[in-house]
């Protein structure tokens, strides 16, 4: 099926299916079914909505992102895996933010506290669909990831991510985004899957995790084969599943209709009311 018409699914495709292999790595393709029994979205695709739906509206600014980011994370309390420490308290509990020194910011307001882990670019498949050149897409992946994640690494995983997806979006090939990722990110991307799997570990950092997801879509053929490849890396499974996804969907254009299907029975509605939107 065409899924233009519901930007970021394969993010939150990725996501759902590599919830149940987070803290129960495989090492393997081979696992059946596809979805586990207990497959849920996590923070990741909660997050990957708000930010979809920050850029569906006309105001963009980084107090509209703020809104949307506690917003989604309040009307859809706990989900599977939970939220990293650090935004659990940006989201909950500011008046406990501390900077990047320890330091209580004590305002009670929400400041970026110099993250770089990977919730960044988790979130960031958005930016690359809506972008309507590379330059819009690199900045708002870097708005995205900023109210937050302001440390380099932080910004620097949320736009490879955007580029990526903007790139596969008008065609570009493999090989061209990998240069470009590779050119403008510094990221070394030439590896397999099959010669990181064996140590490959357990990831938070967008450093560490970014590129693995990448060369998990670079390695596939299809979209199914590519969140296959992310989830038996190990780690950080469903952000790693999720960030694989949303580049995979951009450039695949095709998810199958059996997939799609499941995943209305797994998604509530409002997910599918903000993919929508954005592509309209």
């Amino acid at each position: 099926m065409d899924t233009c018409k519901y930007p970021c699914l394969g993010a939150i495709i990725g996501d759902t299916i590599g919830s149940v292999y987070e803290f129960n790595n495989i090492k393997t393709t081979d696992f059946q079914p596809l979805f586990g029994k207990f497959a849920e979205y996590t923070d990741d695709s909660i997050m990957t909505i708000a930010v979809a739906d920050w850029i569906a509206n006309t105001n963009r600014s980084q107090e509209e992102l703020e809104d949307r980011m506690v917003y989604w994370a309040k009307h859809f309390i706990c989900p599977m895996g939970g939220y990293g420490g650090g935004f659990r308290i940006w989201l909950f509990h500011p008046e406990r933010l501390r900077d990047y020194k320890g330091n209580l910011f004590g305002d009670g307001k929400r400041h970026p506290y110099n993250s770089w882990g990977n919730g960044s670019a988790m979130r960031a498949s958005a930016c690359g669909w809506t972008a309507n050149s590379l330059e819009e897409a690199l900045n708002l992946g870097k708005q995205s990831a900023e109210i937050t994640h302001n440390h380099p690494e932080g910004i620097k995983g949320a736009q490879a991510i955007a580029a990526a997806i903007y790139m596969a979006r008008h065609g570009n090939s493999k090989e061209s985004i990998r240069a470009y990722i590779e050119q403008t990110f510094g990221y070394d991307l030439q590896h397999t899957c099959d010669e990181i799997r064996p140590t490959y570990d357990w990831e938070a950092s967008c450093q560490g995790t970014v590129p693995p997801a990448f060369i998990a879509f670079f390695d596939s053929h299809d979209f199914e084969e590519s969140i296959r490849l992310a989830v038996s890396l190990g780690g950080d499974t469903d952000t790693l599943a999720c960030i694989t996804g949303g580049i995979a969907q951009a450039y695949y254009k095709d998810i199958p209709e059996e997939i799609i299907d499941e995943m209305r029975t797994r998604l509530p509605k409002e997910f599918w009311n903000v993919m929508e939107k954005l592509g309209q």
